[in-house]
């Protein structure tokens, strides 16, 4: 197998996993969204932060360099706060699904610029030692994991989750 293909399979099923996500949120009513207050103990399982946390840990396991790391507007850093800092504020939607297509755009660029040489480059950060084809598939588990969830918040709320994405909507040429 050559770098290309499997280079366009991870690509195939990260842009998938995405989109798994973004219908996710686009399938979310509003009285599931948010309780429309911060309280530390709920507030890890509404769908807004899971949402917000799982956009955040993408842009950072999409980027090249931790050093200099910033979410765009109006995201803080406070995902990485090992106090368990959570935003100052409830995101909307619009702001996740905003934050959702800057992720995508990072995600091409990533892929598109994935060679061979690049593919066994190490990402190290704490405790985590990953070739660069490692990261992504752990980001891609990641989003997976917290779109699962999203699914079932919208189950559990009497709501049908969206279907399975089998290819991703955007080629990657």
């Amino acid at each position: 197998m050559t770098h290309e293909q499997i280079r366009d399979a991870l690509y195939a099923q990260f842009g998938a996993t995405l989109d798994m996500l973004e219908n996710a949120i686009s399938a979310c009513p509003e009285e599931v969204w948010s309780n429309g207050e911060i309280i530390s103990e709920q507030t890890w399982w509404e769908f807004w932060y899971l949402t917000s946390h799982t956009l955040f840990w993408t842009d950072f396991y999409l980027s090249d360099s931790i050093e200099n790391f910033a979410p765009p507007a109006p995201f803080g850093t406070e995902e990485r706060d090992p106090a368990g800092v959570l935003p100052p504020r409830v995101y909307s939607k619009q702001e996740l699904l905003t934050y959702l297509e800057y992720d995508r755009e990072k995600m091409l660029k990533v892929f598109r610029s994935l060679t061979g040489e690049k593919m066994g480059e190490r990402f190290i950060v704490g405790k985590k030692d990953f070739s660069i084809v490692e990261k992504l598939m752990y980001t891609m588990r990641h989003i997976q994991h917290h779109t699962a969830q999203l699914n079932l918040l919208l189950r559990q709320a009497g709501h049908e989750p969206p279907r399975w994405v089998t290819q991703p909507k955007q080629p990657l040429a």
